[in-house]
């Protein structure tokens, strides 16, 4: 015997004889035998297109015999003998005997004679002895085999069932719930098993005996009746029968554990395409949004307005508050999703992704960059503008003044010199007219530093870009010509009065005697006029304006004086915040660097704790948001400059923005370590092992490795990269790799270093971060599905062909996951190929991107 021992052996030889005392003790079991064995013979020889009608007669001249045993052996028998007498028939039996015996079974009582004259007991117990080697034998079910291996499994199936206690293969199937329990427990669309009920064998027995044979390929084998009318129906028919369902459903069960593998990797492969899509999205989205936004910041046209400037800032400060801070949470997010992606893919054995041209975290990272610089910018000449625009109002304001005050002051003046009235006055008035005029002229020459003060502030505002310089312009021009017009009109009336006044003296000689008796009377008549005129030139209502404006000069002071403590006030009260705030967020920054680095408890301790940095960190954005308020009201307040404390809002934004990005990145670095570990079986001393190694590296505390600091670490961890790129010497303990880095006798080839920094910085960003790293250091160890076996489960969906057809994966996997193989397979072209065949070789392979999907 080639595989079975003696033990195994004795297994057969007991229930031969069992038969033949059994047979003997019941003929009932003949008539349930007869049709079991029958049709389980004919579910066999159907695969070779024939059938027997008589069990005892058709295997007479051994020919079907035969048949049977190469069909559910799969090996060829000697070849039979064609003629029709005894001796070839007896030859026929004894070869089909022989091939049972050459599979270790050892047949008593059972001889090529009894078969060849048709005796029906040798024929049933030959027939038994063939079931129990090719359909019972080799079933095994948690270390049992062979009856008690069928007999544990269908107590196994049938445990949830209600009314079902499969104890042995007689008795506990008469109610033909046991029947229906199997089916349903695997085809539980089949049997609506809460409606059988146990008083109602016939029922249960036929409806298990009808589905089976409809929808499981499994022949009638037992007559409903029989089992109900006989005491204890016969063992080796229910034995035989049930095994049948064993058969079917463990190809089921293995064709489900195939199925089961391929959905679990076409999920694997959905979802990582998901996350795919969803970063080139929203990449896409916030590359798009950048394109956007910096035109916007880059336009430096000043508005001619504080308002419209002012209304400017405020767009800025929404932009600020209500449109940027989802975009950095954005961002921040698209990071996450990438580092997560890239850790499912190296998890899954897939290669790493590769983002569309131009949505590389560097090219988003870029974009950001020349974005956070454009906004600088942008705030910077806002806060210019509006200064620029402060001085232009005030200069404009004291411009409009002193042009009103100069020019009510020349209200008068041209008609005044135009005036004729020396043509008729005497001598006295033209002196009197000529220190008149004289007072003028040094009133004149007073109002020329107004002037000249006038025209000053019209040229700056010239040089600032005034908006309303034309007017202005215009308004100074007029102002500079009636001044000049004014010089003119002085110098002719002086002029005038000085030859009217010769004249006037030349006649006054004329009549010097008349004068001089006149005298008297003349000299109380020239008194009484001076007086007059010399109440006439007094400035009154000037000097009343004058003291008019001293008040008011006074209020404004007071004014401005109050201003500029509320100024401070609100530079205090800032300063006051924001020297609290800034330190809050280097500490916290502080804080998450040394949790994520330092090895205190486990990962999900880690975690937890970083988790609780995360909430606290989120009530703190109240004070964010009123540091926002106050420094809102200083750039209303036009407040430039706070010497109470070294930190801007610009600082202040950029931290909390780094803070809130870096702590979304540590948790979400510390997932993915927890996902690796859990995938690749890595220990938590070996954890601490891997961070020890990365921190002693990692000098600048930043959280990656350089190249050069990653090779060190490799060969710190015994890793001789270029005699054997795969070689793993161990850990090298502390002297050994003082006394490596010493020597620096290491040999790393360049080629090979680089083909292990493509692994572990895939994007090329020159840096490997520690999740990279663990993920190297854990590469031998990972437990994860292969293109081959992928293949092979592809393989037996499709019944061992080199292609699998659209309605076989319909069949097979769920609607979803059969839609995306057909959407992705391509036509199979081999020479078995058929209409609709599909190529699940190539399918497979490109999962694991070996070619191209």
């Amino acid at each position: 015997m080639d595989h079975y021992d003696s033990q195994q052996t004795n297994d057969y030889m007991q229930p031969e004889e069992d038969w033949d005392r059994d047979l003997l003790l019941d003929p009932a079991w003949e008539k349930q035998q007869r049709k079991t064995f029958t049709a389980w013979c004919n579910s066999h020889l159907r695969k070779a297109g024939t059938q027997i009608e008589n069990i005892e007669e058709d295997f007479r001249d051994g020919l079907k015999l035969m048949l049977l045993l190469e069909v559910i052996s799969g090996e060829r028998l000697a070849k039979p003998e064609r003629g029709k007498m005894r001796v070839h028939k007896i030859s026929n039996v004894n070869k089909a005997l022989d091939f049972i015996a050459s599979k270790g079974v050892k047949l008593v009582s059972i001889g090529a004679e009894e078969i060849v004259d048709g005796n029906v007991k040798m024929t049933l117990g030959m027939i038994w002895t063939i079931i129990l080697r090719f359909a019972i034998q080799d079933i095994s079910v948690e270390e049992t085999s062979a009856k008690e291996g069928l007999l544990l499994w269908c107590q196994r199936k049938t445990a949830p069932y209600k009314n079902v206690n499969i104890q042995n293969f007689h008795i506990s199937w008469k109610d033909g719930l046991g029947f229906c329990a199997l089916i349903h427990r695997h085809r539980p669309e089949l049997i609506d098993y809460g409606k059988l009920r146990k008083d109602d064998p016939l029922t249960n027995l036929n409806t298990a005996f009808d589905v089976a044979e409809k929808y499981l390929d499994i022949p009638k084998m037992l007559d409903a009746e029989d089992i109900v009318g006989t005491a204890r129906p016969d063992e080796k028919a229910i034995m035989t029968y049930v095994s049948s369902f064993y058969h079917a459903f463990s190809g089921a069960q293995k064709a489900e554990t195939a199925a089961n593998r391929i959905c679990k990797v076409l999920a694997v492969n959905q979802e990582n395409e998901q996350l795919m899509e969803d970063y080139e999205k929203l990449a896409s989205d916030l590359l798009e949004w950048i394109r956007r936004t910096i035109p916007w910041l880059e336009n430096r046209v000043p508005e001619n307005t504080m308002h419209a400037m002012q209304q400017k800032l405020e767009d800025f400060r929404d932009y600020r508050r209500l449109h940027k801070p989802p975009k950095v949470q954005e961002k921040c997010q698209l990071e996450i999703n990438f580092n997560t992606l890239q850790t499912k893919l190296r998890l899954s054995n897939r290669p790493a992704f590769m983002p569309s041209e131009g949505r590389m975290v560097s090219d988003i990272n870029n974009a950001w960059g020349c974005l956070e610089q454009v906004e600088k910018g942008y705030e910077e000449w806002l806060l210019n503008e509006i200064r620029r625009l402060e001085r232009l109002d005030h200069l404009a304001e004291k411009f409009r003044q002193k042009a009103s005050i100069h020019e009510a002051w020349t209200d008068g003046k041209e008609a005044m010199l135009r005036q004729k009235d020396y043509e008729t006055a005497t001598l006295s008035e033209i002196k009197a007219l000529l220190k008149k005029h004289e007072a003028f002229e040094s009133d004149l020459a007073a109002h020329q530093d107004r002037v000249e003060q006038i025209a000053a502030i019209a040229q700056e505002l010239n040089e600032l870009d005034y908006y309303d310089s034309p007017s202005v312009n215009a308004r100074c021009q007029k102002i500079c010509d009636q001044w000049d017009n004014l010089g003119a009109l002085t110098q002719k009336r002086r002029e005038a009065l000085e030859r009217t006044e010769k004249l006037l003296e030349t006649i006054d000689q004329l009549y010097l005697e008349y004068a001089k008796r006149a005298a008297p009377f003349n000299n109380w008549m020239e008194g009484a006029m001076e007086d007059l005129q010399d109440t006439f030139i007094v400035h009154t209502i000037e000097e009343i304006q004058v003291r008019q404006l001293v008040p008011r000069r006074d209020q404004a002071l007071t004014e401005e004086h109050a201003r500029q403590q509320h100024n401070e006030r609100l530079r205090k009260q800032f300063g006051a915040q924001a020297n609290v705030i800034g330190p809050w967020i280097q500490t916290k920054m502080e804080e998450i660097g040394r949790i994520s680095i330092e090895m205190h408890g486990t990962l999900e301790d880690q975690l937890s704790h970083l988790r609780q940095y995360e909430k606290s960190i989120v009530n703190y954005k109240p004070k964010i948001d009123q540091l926002e308020g106050d420094h809102q009201l200083i750039q209303e307040a036009l407040i430039f400059d706070n010497k109470h404390t070294n930190y801007t809002m610009e600082h202040i934004r950029v931290g909390w923005e780094q803070l809130l990005t870096t702590i979304a990145r540590t948790i979400n670095e510390v997932e993915n370590q927890i996902l690796t570990r859990d995938a690749k079986g890595i220990s938590q001393e070996q954890m601490n092992e891997f961070r020890a190694s990365f921190n002693h590296f990692d000098r600048d505390h930043s959280g990656t490795l350089g190249p050069e600091e990653f090779k060190a670490c490799l060969i710190s961890l015994g890793y001789d990269i270029g005699n054997d790129p795969q070689k793993k010497t161990g850990m090298m303990d502390t002297d050994d790799f003082r006394a490596c880095l010493i020597s620096m006798g290491y040999n790393m080839g360049e080629a090979e270093f680089a083909r292990i920094m493509s692994i572990v910085d895939p994007n090329r960003l020159g840096v490997v971060t520690f999740q990279a790293f663990i993920d190297f250091m854990s590469r031998e160890t990972a437990d994860t599905d292969t293109a081959d076996q992928v293949m092979a489960s592809f393989k037996i969906l499709a019944g061992d062909k080199n292609y699998i057809t659209v309605d076989e994966l319909r069949r097979e996997l769920p609607p979803d996951q059969a839609e995306y193989c057909i959407a992705r397979m391509a036509p199979y072209t081999g020479p078995d190929s058929v209409p609709g065949a599909l190529d699940y070789m190539s399918f497979s392979t490109a999962l694991y991107g070996e070619s191209d999907l």
